[in-house]
């Protein structure tokens, strides 16, 4: 007993430092973006404001109300396009884990074939710019991610042919179900852990994602959170470097502190609702089972 707690206080305190350095990166973020420009260039970053400015800040909130519409577009596009990416990848990968499924690894191998080989940008920006006529929509935003998501659907697939006994399928069968209600009847609420992580790298995905807003919008009004402030932060930096303003407000932009304030707004919403979230994904985990 006494040699199981000295482990259990030794797993802590590891756990507890482990924790301290996946933080430490984020805490200098913030101390950064709230250090006086001047003092960084002086003393470097620190994890403790040498000089406290909110200049980097005011910076941003001038532009409140192009922000707060880009943090709409964000919200909009990551719910959205989580929901209908679990949706495609739970319908196209419970079929490819059924046994009786004709032409089952063809279909498997090409879902296989995206994950190795692309078309090129080139490709990739034709197809949806001319063929599909995305460009400067929303659905630029949207749609890509759907269509690549080949890495999510083997996920799916694996689970329901290792998690989801044939027992089950079958029993449901012999009391007259269908395909459709055993796929939401049964299949999705025993795949909840499955479902869960996979949202969850979606929702990532969806709320980081920078690449299709760079190349099919050239709208403002349409840019994600990602794509404004880093269009906000070439901004800065082409008035400081070509000096359009004056030597006297160029020099005094905030360039350092404003990088860390833009990094910090962009990752503040997936840090604050985290914690609501993981009850929920901790509770998948601990739901798919099957008891008997």
């Amino acid at each position: 007993m006494k040699e199981n707690r000295i482990f259990q206080t030794i797993t802590h305190m590891v756990l507890a430092v482990l924790s301290m350095m996946a933080l430490f990166p984020f805490l200098l973020l913030v101390s950064a973006s709230l250090t006086d420009e001047k003092a960084i260039l002086e003393h470097g970053y620190s994890l403790i404001p040498v000089e406290f400015s909110l200049d980097a800040y005011r910076y941003l909130f001038d532009q409140a109300e192009t922000i707060t519409r880009a943090y709409g577009i964000t919200v909009l596009v990551s719910l959205v396009g989580t929901f209908l990416g679990v949706l495609i990848s739970t319908l196209l990968a419970y079929p490819l884990s059924r046994s009786t499924l004709p032409f089952r690894n063809a279909f498997a191998f090409f879902v296989f074939f995206t994950l190795l080989f692309n078309g090129g940008l080139v490709s990739y920006y034709l197809v949806y710019t001319e063929l599909l006529n995305l460009k400067d929509t929303i659905w630029a935003l949207l749609l890509p991610n759907l269509l690549t998501n080949g890495f999510f659907i083997l996920i799916m697939k694996s689970f329901f042919s290792v998690s989801i006994p044939p027992e089950v399928v079958e029993s449901a069968y012999v009391d007259g179900a269908g395909e459709w209600k055993i796929y939401y009847k049964m299949v999705l609420p025993l795949s909840l852990p499955s479902l869960a992580t996979i949202g969850l790298m979606l929702l990532i995905s969806y709320w980081n994602d920078w690449y299709n807003g760079l190349i099919f919008i050239n709208d403002g009004k349409l840019f994600s959170i990602q794509n404004l402030l880093n269009r906000m932060l070439a901004d800065v930096q082409y008035l400081q470097q070509n000096n359009l303003s004056g030597a006297a407000v160029s020099t005094s932009l905030p360039i350092g502190s404003v990088r860390m304030a833009i990094a910090v707004i962009g990752i503040l919403p997936l840090v604050l609702t985290y914690p609501f979230f993981q009850k929920f994904f901790v509770k998948g985990l601990t739901i798919g089972a099957v008891k008997g």
